[in-house]
């Protein structure tokens, strides 16, 4: 499960979820059609659902409601990379040139993380992450189906260029795409 909890976007502030079930089958749940259409065209999935997303951040947690899902999940201290994620300026940290020449490193350091690639529908994408925090334990629901306990992400998740570490976490990225 990817959440996104967008702060700022051409569409507003929202958040979304990118789940990827135990069967493989790719789904978003996004807040609004346009939402929707400009997250589909930009990454694969089985189904998309619209209807209300609400995530609050707080110091310690992240609650995630959606139709189909409830998830409440306790944040931990730095994750192994943070110390160093710190290291690099804000404005370098998302900038296209820089993620692009650090993308190899990074796949080295997180098997199937990418900062650079291309997306759907011939857009390049870009992975700014500037903070991570690990994921200490989680409680929820997707659909009638509990979540269970929390595990490293095994496979990989399919939604677009770059899967997610396999160890469990919430980072602070910025996302930058060029149309074509």
């Amino acid at each position: 499960m990817v959440v996104g909890v967008w702060q700022s976007s051409p569409f507003g502030a929202f958040a979304d979820v990118m789940v990827q079930t135990a069967d493989d089958q790719r789904l978003l749940l996004a807040p609004t059609t346009e939402v929707a259409e400009f997250v589909s065209d930009t990454y694969a999935f089985d189904d998309v659902r619209v209807g209300a997303v609400t995530a609050e951040l707080a110091a310690d947690r992240l609650t995630v409601t959606a139709a189909d899902l409830d998830v409440t999940v306790e944040l931990g201290g730095p994750a192994r990379f943070d110390r160093l994620l710190r290291l690099v300026p804000g404005p370098l940290a998302s900038a296209p040139w820089w993620l692009r020449v650090i993308n190899p490193v990074a796949g080295l350091l997180a098997p199937g993380v990418h900062t650079a690639g291309t997306a759907g529908g011939g857009r390049r994408e870009y992975y700014g992450v500037r903070r991570s925090r690990r994921i200490a334990a989680l409680s929820g629901r997707f659909g009638e189906v509990p979540l269970g306990r929390l595990a490293d992400l095994d496979p990989p998740v399919r939604f677009g260029f770059s899967s997610a570490p396999t160890d469990p976490q919430l980072v602070a990225v910025t996302t930058t795409i060029d149309m074509p």
